[in-house]
């Protein structure tokens, strides 16, 4: 990776990541996509080497950061309507990372109940 790059966002296809590519360059940012033609050529293989990986480059990383909080999907609930964060009230909610804290969680990653984080605050609830 080039040193002049910082990674922005990490995506799970292709596709995803050329829609905030295109906007970012649409903007006047330097930026190119990393690992796109392996996954491409087998998509199962996403989670195994990290994504897709938006890199920026190091010195419009703020700005371009802050373009994509403002652009990026943020979670709902089950009827569509925004979740808010319990601490600040923000609606800029993501899922947060797995923990697996143990080696059950880590077989079977998909009985570990989601949690969501604040994008703004960073809470975890």
């Amino acid at each position: 990776m080039n040193d002049n790059f910082k990674i922005l966002a990490v995506f799970e296809y292709s596709t995803e990541a050329h829609v905030t590519k295109s906007r970012l360059d649409a903007d006047g940012f330097s930026t190119m996509l990393m690992d796109e033609k392996t996954i491409d050529s087998d998509p199962l293989i996403s989670n195994a080497i990290g994504g897709v990986k938006l890199l920026v480059h190091k010195n419009d990383f703020e700005k371009a950061t802050k373009i994509y909080n403002e652009i990026r999907t943020y979670q709902k609930d089950k009827t569509g309507n925004d979740l808010f964060c319990p601490n600040c009230n923000s609606s800029r909610i993501l899922i947060a990372p797995l923990k697996r804290k143990n080696i059950f969680y880590m077989l079977f990653p998909f009985f570990e109940k989601t949690k969501h984080i604040c994008n703004d605050c960073k809470t975890v609830f």
